[in-house]
């Protein structure tokens, strides 16, 4: 039987999601068209503004249709900082939506309630947290998030020192509680999922691994 070979649009708002993404689809749906929209000004704008406006959420729409309407079979948004924008987007198509990191939260969901959540972009953490919460409740879990903000991260990755990112981020980990599971909820944390959990025990979900588990379901 012929793999279906869907046409998935990716959605960034940080450069430095792209590779984990495309890693994560190489490695796990090879048979997938993956295509790219970036607006990086996003980012920026969220961090500057320290919340979602009005404005972002009617930039989002643009890109969804736009997506929509170059023939995608799906939307993969990578951008972790956006939760309400890429629910209204998802009313507002036909074709399949996702979040970042709801895949995720759904497999973490499924080892137990403690459930822990680390983050390098600092809009992130009550977006995703409420994310978590509300999927939990859909789900009729119980959850315990510890959020995790790992300070300094995202600002050492975005200048080249990926090295110093990692070692921010493996420090965090170590002082973590008792959990049942851990979620990395940005793209770009995805790759240090196997030294966190050497170093932890815990299970690790990354949210490009998930997000593509859950897509190639789907078709």
């Amino acid at each position: 039987m012929t793999e279906p070979t869907p046409r998935i649009m990716l959605i960034h708002a940080l450069r430095e999601s792209q590779v984990p993404a495309w890693r994560a689809f190489e490695a796990g749906w090879p048979q997938a068209r993956i295509f790219n929209l970036l607006d990086d000004s996003l980012s920026a704008d969220v961090a500057a503004a320290g919340r979602l406006t009005d404005e972002m959420v009617e930039r989002f729409l643009t890109l969804g249709r736009y997506a929509a309407g170059t023939g995608a079979d799906a939307i993969q948004f990578t951008c972790s900082a956006f939760g309400p924008a890429i629910e209204a987007v998802k009313r507002d198509l036909s074709i399949p939506v996702f979040s970042p990191s709801e895949a995720a939260f759904e497999a973490a969901l499924e080892k137990g309630s403690r459930i822990g959540l680390m983050v390098t972009f600092p809009v992130s953490l009550k977006l995703l947290g409420d994310e978590m919460t509300a999927i939990a409740a859909k789900k009729g879990k119980p959850l315990d998030i510890h959020g995790i903000l790992v300070e300094g991260a995202i600002a050492a990755l975005q200048s080249g020192d990926t090295a110093e990112h990692n070692r921010l981020a493996l420090e965090a980990a170590k002082k973590l509680p008792a959990l049942d599971a851990l979620v990395l909820g940005q793209f770009s944390l995805a790759h240090m999922a196997k030294p966190i959990a050497e170093a932890t025990g815990l299970p690790v979900f990354t949210t490009p691994d998930s997000a593509v588990t859950k897509l190639r379901g789907l078709f």
